[in-house]
């Protein structure tokens, strides 16, 4: 792991955000520039991915979960899916030992069972590895949408009312996020989305409902290590009121 951590790390009065979600958009306008194959784009991506990894770990941040394939991305041509679960399966491989070092815990959200067995072996070899970290976590969104992860938890919760386990009347906004996928974490206090794009995109619907937004235009094979650390100042400027008023 890179040993340049910035200067005001550790050091800043204000804490780093404990959890921290991105929308990796711009991979493939990042190629369409340069005229060249899209999946070169998603190479140099996965550069980004180790950059903010190796970045929010030495700062602190206990939990990032990265956008990195959507449920609309299975109608991508199949050559490019194609590509794109042979990427995460050769970043798998060779994250880690990394991980591993620097005490990174691996967890996957989404619809795993539509993954390629051998994407699905992989996640699961480095999780077992992992398992036992708790210097942060990192959280891979997979074949997820938000809508569906929704969905599926108000299923859950629809069974175990019918079984007689819950009443109607107990269903609150705290019962109803232990039936999501992310329940075992705090909900993101900073969103960030690459390439200019102004939209959620079916991303953490539920969890962002008070997170601070940050749109960049810049794509995400060019997203740094400065820009983000200067997303992370602002954040530390925006005053957090969550419907109430400050006085």
């Amino acid at each position: 792991m890179s040993s340049d951590v910035p200067d005001n790390a550790g050091t800043d009065p204000e804490p780093p955000p404990a959890h921290v979600a991105v929308i990796m958009d711009g991979n493939g306008r990042w190629a369409r520039k340069r005229m060249i194959n899209r999946v070169k784009g998603h190479e140099k991506g996965a550069e980004t991915v180790r950059m903010l990894v190796r970045t929010c770990r030495e700062i602190g941040i206990r939990y990032l979960t990265l956008y990195a394939f959507s449920t609309e991305n299975w109608q991508r041509p199949k050559s490019e899916v194609k590509a794109l679960m042979a990427l995460r399966k050769r970043f798998l491989a060779a994250e880690r030992s990394e991980m591993i070092e620097n005490n990174i815990r691996l967890n996957v959200i989404g619809e795993i069972d539509r993954l390629p067995d051998d994407v699905r072996e992989s996640l699961r070899r480095v999780m077992d590895d992992t398992d036992t970290n708790n210097g942060m976590q990192l959280n891979l969104a997979l074949s997820y949408g938000g809508r569906s992860e929704i969905v599926s938890a108000c299923r859950a919760v629809a069974r175990r009312v019918a079984a007689g386990e819950v009443a109607v009347d107990a269903i609150t906004p705290e019962l109803f996020e232990t039936f999501l996928q992310t329940a075992d974490m705090p909900d993101p206090e900073l969103l960030i989305r690459t390439s200019g794009e102004y939209r959620i995109s079916n991303f953490l619907l539920w969890q962002i409902a008070y997170s601070e937004l940050f749109v960049t235009p810049t794509l995400w094979p060019d997203f740094t290590r400065e820009e983000f650390l200067d997303i992370l100042s602002e954040y530390r400027r925006r005053e957090r009121r969550f419907g109430r008023i400050n006085d």
